[in-house]
């Protein structure tokens, strides 16, 4: 089973406009209102992929609730460590010909006692599962090795720990004794941790770049090349993935739902061939449907088929 991880969840709240108007009323009649966060992205796929999965994370409030009750209808089980501040809300206003204004909550601040008391929670629900997912930034009050300690409980348990987190908590995880199983960084991520610039398309630069010291020890990296694809590094073998150009509705939550299709094929222990079609068919999918962390299932046997993959 998967475990999702999400420490700052959100409502994520649509508000389509024709027009967005300043300093005036906008009255709006369709709303989108979702359980929302890169981890219940991941989620989302992985159950419509009819995956077993568990949904963790921090969640406070009515709005955590609401949260709850979200996941619920859409029938994805969950165990939520529960706080007594509120959860946040994420809003997205559509407006003028695909422009969008975003209005983000912070979100709450962890105490220092909850964070203590989650990794608690956090460790029973390891001894559930056989490879976890930790997505997203950290909330407040979370220190940057948040991440790595959590990386490092998931190692200790046998646990496979699938990470996608950018920043300092992407460096504490890569500088820590134990290292994650798998990351996801992008070019710019990349380029900030090595201090240098970065060409995707330089293949060889690339490969040398993977090879850096501040890598060692973490099994896989999957770079993203957006419509070209991924260029990947499994242990000391590297692989470039091609996708077919398709028509693109949403690209949003279409990292998270590569890390959904990533992690199911990981967890059952797939080729790297599989692994790597697997993670760019279900990414490719949600790009292909308006709403966000969403894959029609019924569409990826076809799709599979039309991903390339080849050692490099």
């Amino acid at each position: 089973m998967i475990l999702t991880v999400t420490l700052n969840p959100a409502v994520d709240i649509s508000y389509p406009l024709q027009t967005l108007v300043i300093d005036d009323v906008n009255r709006v009649s369709d709303v989108s209102k979702t359980a929302g966060g890169k981890g219940l992205n991941v989620s989302r796929v992985l159950h419509l992929m009819q995956q077993t999965l568990l949904a963790t994370g921090i969640v406070g409030g009515h709005i955590g609730n609401f949260i709850k009750q979200k996941l619920d209808d859409d029938q994805i089980q969950h165990e939520f460590f529960e706080i007594q501040q509120e959860s946040r809300n994420a809003i997205a206003i559509l407006h003028d010909d695909g422009c969008q204004t975003e209005i983000l909550e912070a979100g709450p601040t962890i105490s220092a006692d909850d964070a203590q008391a989650f990794m608690q929670f956090y460790g029973q629900l390891l001894t559930k599962v056989s490879t976890v997912t930790l997505s997203g930034s950290l909330p407040k009050g979370l220190g940057a090795d948040y991440y790595a300690k959590m990386v490092e409980m998931a190692g200790n348990a046998g646990v496979k720990a699938i990470l996608d987190t950018s920043g300092a908590s992407l460096l504490a995880s890569l500088k820590a004794t134990v290292k994650p199983t798998l990351i996801k960084p992008n070019e710019t991520e990349i380029a900030q941790l090595l201090d240098q610039p970065i060409d995707v398309t330089d293949i060889d630069g690339l490969k040398t770049a993977l090879q850096a010291p501040i890598f060692a020890g973490v099994e896989w990296i999957v770079v993203s090349m957006g419509a070209a694809g991924a260029f990947a590094k499994h242990n000391d073998h590297f692989y470039r993935v091609s996708i077919p150009k398709i028509h693109v509705e949403n690209p949003v939550g279409s990292g998270d739902s590569t890390l959904a299709g990533l992690a199911m094929a990981i967890d059952t222990n797939e080729s790297d061939e599989v692994i790597l079609k697997t993670g760019m068919t279900t990414g490719m999918l949600n790009t292909m449907e308006k709403q966000t962390g969403f894959v029609n299932p019924e569409l990826f046997k076809p799709y599979f088929a039309k991903v390339t993959f080849k050692e490099v």
